[in-house]
């Protein structure tokens, strides 16, 4: 199985009047999304299951894709990572399923899978983390495949 985090792009700032489900993606979060949506539509496997949160920020960084998704409830801002994890069947699961969703949990689960403990590592805003759950001598292994920023793509860009 592989299982592929995507955090959302860039995001309005926080307020009082406005709950934090519905902020939206600024200009450049837009432009995270676009560039790295193009790289995974590349990359991706067609029959991958696209998973995301129901808060708006998330929803936009997935549009950019082009591609079929399914919004969870699992997914949405303060949901633990077994949670998470269970929506998107790891390990056990066949295939590759997409998860775009949120900091910290997203981060956790990258810590987690490498380590065995859900550490507070910084995934950059719209990076992606790639993972696949091989066997290895009959033994599950748990290999990070690639992680990617919009910041790489831009510069590949030049």
């Amino acid at each position: 199985m592989d299982l592929i985090l995507w955090r959302h792009a860039q995001a309005e700032a926080g307020s009082p009047e406005m709950p934090d489900i519905e902020r939206a993606l600024t200009r450049k979060g837009k432009k995270q999304a676009g560039r790295m949506a193009r790289w995974l539509k590349s990359t991706l496997p067609r029959n991958v299951t696209i998973l995301v949160s129901p808060a708006r920020r998330t929803q936009q960084t997935a549009r950019a894709l082009g591609m079929r998704y399914q919004t969870r409830d699992e997914l949405a801002p303060g949901k633990s990572v077994e949670e998470i994890l269970a929506a998107a069947g790891w390990p056990g699961g066949e295939g590759a399923v997409v998860i775009v969703g949120h900091s910290p949990a997203i981060s956790q689960i990258g810590a987690l899978l490498l380590t065995h403990n859900p550490g507070e590592w910084t995934l950059k805003k719209a990076g992606v983390w790639w993972f696949s759950n091989r066997g290895g001598d009959g033994e599950p292994q748990v290999v990070l495949e690639t992680a990617m920023s919009p910041r790489i793509l831009k510069l590949r860009k030049r």
